[in-house]
């Protein structure tokens, strides 16, 4: 099966950082201001989405700020003109009805670029010190596939009469919705509960950074299972990118995040003690040496800007479309990016057809 030529984006930076709360170059900041600017200078420099995470307190830290997710999707909505938004969502926090209604609000406001990136929750304080309980894992995938199932026929335009479980919906229906194309949905999920969900009802599975072994192996494993929706699967990638003018130079930025990963140490301490023990993503990260979230450079995309080229070619070869990126410091590195690496994976890609 062929895949469409890479696309990139940017995770906004709604923690105030996705390096080290320490870089002596890149402030802790998740304020509105600097994530509008952000996110406009993405759309400048030729991004093709990004991703607004969806936490209430900030999982590295609870003193530190925390943007907001859906407040601020529907503010970059109203001032951006082309960038795909995929912003996260926690079913446990929101009713489906409701998060349909603004969901297609959002839709309507972007013209039709509004993404969703289901997350079926994993930090344990966001939702148990406001009283919300906390299912255990297979139960809250059994929760968001009912919910996903409620949310995505609301916003394509469906009247939903709904009995199940965890919810029961009686002839309802959102407008205007249906004008627009529903928006796409997409997932991650380590666990066999999360693949067999998202496998079936997902537009695109995220992985985490992984060696591109590892991702040849998970794309071939969703592509095997079941699948309900019309359209093939598709896959993103997230990871994190240090590339420089040599293999050298980018060798030893890394070694430098990866010093100042251990001086985070209280950070990181905060998010696993906190996470899901059943989550099997932090089963994973917490074994692997890496700068960024989400596996972040275990991904491999740090080297000259051939090398991550190259790289980038060969996850696609494997499967990936959307690369979801990571950067610190952050304006400066997605600059270098869109100037030097982003040029040279189209120009190899112009080549090849």
């Amino acid at each position: 099966m062929s895949t469409p030529a890479p696309r990139f984006g940017v995770w906004t930076n709604v923690h105030g950082t996705w390096g080290s709360f320490r870089h002596p170059d890149d402030p802790v900041d998740a304020s509105w201001a600097r994530n509008r600017a952000q996110v406009l200078e993405l759309e400048e420099l030729g991004y093709d989405s990004t991703l607004i995470a969806q936490h209430t307190i900030n999982p590295l830290g609870h003193d530190y700020d925390q943007l907001e997710a859906w407040s601020a999707t529907a503010a970059l909505a109203a001032i951006t003109e082309r960038i795909e938004l995929i912003t996260a969502i926690k079913p446990l926090l929101y009713h489906p009805v409701v998060l349909a209604k603004q969901l297609t609000q959002i839709q309507e406001i972007s013209g039709g670029r509004a993404s969703i990136n289901l997350v079926n929750a994993w930090y344990r304080p966001e939702l148990e010190r406001a009283g919300i309980p906390f299912p255990a894992h297979d139960e809250r995938y059994a929760y968001g596939r009912e919910w996903l199932e409620i949310v995505t026929r609301l916003a394509a335009g469906e009247t939903v009469r709904f009995d199940g479980r965890h919810f029961s919906i009686d002839d309802y229906a959102i407008r205007p919705s249906g004008a627009l194309p529903a928006p796409r949905v997409y997932g991650g999920g380590e666990s066999e509960a999360g693949r067999a969900l998202l496998a079936d009802r997902a537009d695109a599975y995220f992985l985490n950074g992984r060696p591109l072994e590892e991702v040849r192996d998970v794309v071939a494993d969703l592509r095997r299972r079941p699948r309900s929706r019309r359209s093939p699967l598709r896959f993103a990638l997230a990871a994190f990118v240090i590339a420089r003018d040599s293999d050298e130079e980018a060798q030893e930025e890394l070694a430098r995040g990866l010093e100042r990963v251990e001086a985070d140490h209280r950070e990181w301490q905060e998010v696993f003690e906190g996470a899901d023990r059943d989550a099997v993503m932090f089963q994973r990260l917490q074994a692997i040496p890496a700068v960024g979230s989400n596996g972040g450079t275990a991904a491999g995309l740090v080297g000259s800007y051939d090398a991550v080229a190259e790289r980038i070619l060969a996850f696609n070869e494997a499967g990936i479309e959307t690369f979801m990126l990571q950067f610190q410091p952050l304006e400066a590195e997605t600059r270098r990016f869109a100037h030097e690496a982003i040029p040279r994976v189209r120009r190899r890609v112009a080549v090849a057809a």
